[in-house]
């Protein structure tokens, strides 16, 4: 419903409300399949959140009578039903339904939606075909001896071969959006804020002392500069002003700085111990041992770092050159574009339990298929990715606080040089009156 709700907020009522009632139908189902995939993208992301509070409820309440549904074989069933819906989504419905949307039927076929249908299902199998032969060709290049499977091994083999080559592929996009998303959280996060502002005889007192004081007085205002509106701001109470803005900041930074310190932490790991290698387990014993050295208050502090790691990669997403013109607009929004969107957010989200225990943010273990990508084992690929993650958000963090603090000086001395030469000027024109 939630999934429903924000898609119908963001599409195009142009296309729903027309006087062809077939475009419109075709339009409707298409944006039904969208809801689905959405809504399954969202599952995706909930999977770890979901698993490690599960255990932690498991622990504190461990004879409680209400909790005996709550058991290792649900949430297992539940990561099953997630993998199956989002490779049914990607490879299956997703496409139909831009086929669909895009069909007129047949040539010398009776105009409907049934030929559209007819059409959209044929483009479909093609597609599928293409897709199934570029998969053989590439196991076949990488694996010789597993190549040779029969077609009976389709959905035992290729089709997860498949979904692990997409997984690979929203796990490197996660590597390229999330350290942009986390310098960009700060602005994107102080838009919905007003910011604080400082009168000019404060900029007259910080321009008489030295440079480093003014520099550590004006770190807390400095990561960007704001245009809020006049009634925002006046309205904004000197609580909301003074110290949610930089309350929110701090915030922001002790979370991205976190994220770093424990990816960095598990590249020693990495060096050290073989345990600390992402694999999948059958049973995840829930109940059993908390999944963080802290016990609940470290595994509360996992779950909001990987919701604040998968809010991050959607803003640098939609804030990369390469992805900016699919930024969903409301009430405007083609339904092309809905299902790209829809598409992007799935690939995303399904990497996201993947990406996170790569990275060490958890040491809750891959459930179900998601423990069965070839690409895991690897530890050169592995140790090399948490690298490049620390490596270039910690360049983001730096090169966004840096700029931030030096535009936040130039506007402070620019203010008070301007304020000592009108001084200046005015004493030379009382004195020359005089």
């Amino acid at each position: 419903m939630v999934s429903y709700l924000i898609l119908t907020h963001f599409k195009k009522t142009a296309e729903f409300v027309t006087e062809d009632v077939e475009d419109a139908t075709v339009n409707k189902i298409a944006l039904w399949l969208c809801t689905f995939t959405l809504s399954v993208a969202v599952c995706a992301v909930l999977l770890l959140p979901i698993s490690i509070l599960s255990n932690e409820v498991l622990l504190t309440f461990p004879q409680s009578y209400y909790m005996q549904w709550l058991n290792g074989s649900l949430i297992h069933g539940l990561w099953n039903l997630v993998f199956l819906f989002s490779n049914l989504s990607l490879v299956f419905l997703m496409p139909f339904a831009y086929f669909f949307t895009e069909s007129e039927g047949f040539v010398g076929s009776k105009k409907g939606v049934m030929a559209r249908v007819y059409e959209a299902v044929v483009l479909l199998l093609l597609l599928a075909l293409l897709v199934l032969g570029i998969v053989w060709v590439a196991s076949a290049l990488l694996h010789d001896n597993i190549a040779r499977k029969s077609l009976y091994d389709l959905w035992e083999y290729y089709l997860p071969y498949l979904y692990s080559g997409i997984s690979l592929f929203g796990v490197l996009l996660l590597l390229l959006c999330t350290p942009f998303g986390l310098s960009r959280m700060f602005s994107v996060t102080g838009s919905l804020l007003v910011k604080p502002r400082l009168p000019l005889n404060s900029y007259q007192s910080l321009f008489a002392i030295n440079s480093f004081v003014v520099a550590l007085s004006v770190f807390v205002f400095s990561f960007l500069h704001l245009t809020i509106p006049k009634e925002t701001r006046r309205k904004a109470s000197p609580w909301q002003r003074n110290l949610g803005y930089p309350l929110a900041m701090l915030m922001l930074l002790a979370l991205t700085v976190m994220c770093v310190l424990m990816v960095c932490f598990n590249v020693l790991e990495l060096l050290l111990d073989e345990t600390a290698m992402p694999r999948g387990m059958e049973d995840p014993h829930l109940g059993m041992a908390s999944f963080s050295m802290f016990g609940s208050l470290g595994a509360a502090v996992q779950v909001v770092l990987i919701l604040y790691l998968m809010v991050s990669s959607v803003v640098g997403f939609y804030s990369s050159p390469f992805f900016t013109s699919l930024l969903p607009r409301a009430q405007d929004t083609n339904l092309t574009q809905i299902i790209a969107n829809c598409v992007s957010l799935l690939i995303l989200s399904s990497a996201l339990p993947v990406f996170s225990r790569t990275l060490g943010i958890t040491r809750f273990d891959l459930l179900g298929d998601f423990g069965r990508y070839n690409w895991l084992g690897n530890f050169y690929i592995v140790f090399l990715y948490n690298m490049l993650f620390a490596g270039l958000t910690s360049a983001s963090l730096i090169k966004t606080v840096t700029w931030a603090v030096q535009r936040e000086l130039i506007r402070a001395f620019g203010q008070s040089t301007l304020i000592f030469e009108f001084i200046a000027v005015k004493r030379i024109h009382i004195f020359l009156c005089q």
